[in-house]
């Protein structure tokens, strides 16, 4: 076979993974250019706005569960889920990807949502039971109480986040730290254990359906660097360790604040509920993270397994 012949067998085979791995850029309309690479079309505005109304809901949430709250505090709960809902609105209103990863891989973001909205909720009838005592009150104290017992080892990342309270917090208000964080971690490691038996048994994403790598990771350029499954593989890893490490090093930041500005609060009902679902937050973002984008190298080299008849050159 001639030189211009092998390139082009290689030029077509390279366009052909491409389809299938990371198909091109979708256009912002409808297109029939190529039937075999898939369009990815937003949830529309309406979508975009029910989802702005959602984050909206989600940051308002404690405040109305939690009674006494300052109007002043409300007033500034409220501008803050009106920032939160317009920066929502505008990334899903989007034809073209900005910084949300897996916007088209349901239900991964859905279930980040739902882990925030649990935890908050959870933390707020924590809250809610010192003051207005009920049946549901009840129920999530006993739930975190046990929880925060469970985790009360002095090596567990529960116990370092009650112990670098300052010495100015009693020991109710410090059991009341260590009960709503050992309910939010479990809650946690329940999310990471569904979410990474999923991706195991190839649920998400699914190895059937398309999965197009520059609308569901837009700050990863796949045509940078080394090979794009080594790349996928070494953020996964980071995002993996950054992880597992955070519920060890957050009470660390705790303690700085203390020692060098304002210490953060945990002891005031919106502070108590938000530095607690942060805290649980962020290393079960970045497990889930790590543990997709492992999925996503996966899913990637059996694509390239199935394709290697049609990028094997004849002259090699």
């Amino acid at each position: 076979m001639s030189f211009h012949s092998s390139s082009a067998v290689k030029g077509s085979a390279w366009r052909a993974a491409a389809r299938v791995i990371m198909p091109a850029p979708p256009p912002p309309g409808p297109t029939r250019a190529d039937p075999d690479i898939p369009v990815f079309r937003g949830p529309g505005l309406p979508g975009a706005l029910a989802r702005g109304l959602a984050i909206a809901a989600l940051v308002m949430l404690p405040s109305l569960v939690i009674p006494g709250i300052p109007p002043e505090t409300a007033h500034l709960v409220v501008l803050l889920a009106l920032f939160a809902a317009t920066l929502t609105a505008y990334e899903y209103a989007s034809p073209y990807p900005g910084l949300l990863e897996f916007r088209f891989g349901a239900p991964y973001n859905r279930t980040r949502y739902l882990v925030v909205g649990l935890a908050a909720l959870l933390l707020a009838l924590l809250q809610r039971h010192a003051t207005d005592p009920g049946p549901l009150t009840e129920t999530v104290a006993a739930l975190a109480a046990a929880c925060g017992h469970l985790l009360s080892a002095s090596a567990s990342p529960v116990a370092l986040l009650a112990a670098v309270l300052p010495e100015s917090v009693d020991a109710a208000e410090r059991a009341l730290v260590r009960d709503g964080a050992g309910l939010a971690f479990v809650l946690g490691l329940a999310v990471i254990a569904v979410s990474g038996g999923a991706m195991r048994l190839g649920l998400w994403p699914h190895s059937a359906r398309p999965f197009n790598v520059w609308i569901n990771l837009p700050t990863f350029e796949p045509t940078a660097g080394s090979d794009v499954v080594t790349r996928l593989r070494r953020q996964s890893a980071l995002s993996l360790g950054v992880g597992l490490a955070l519920p060890f090093l957050l009470p660390g930041v705790v303690l700085a604040s203390t020692i060098l500005m304002q210490p953060v609060s945990l002891t005031s009902p919106l502070g108590y509920v938000w530095g607690i679902v942060l805290w649980a937050y962020f290393p079960v973002a970045l497990i889930m993270r790590g543990m997709a984008l492992g999925r996503v190298a996966r899913l990637i080299e059996e694509r390239r397994a199935r394709m290697d008849p049609a990028l094997i050159d004849p002259d090699a």
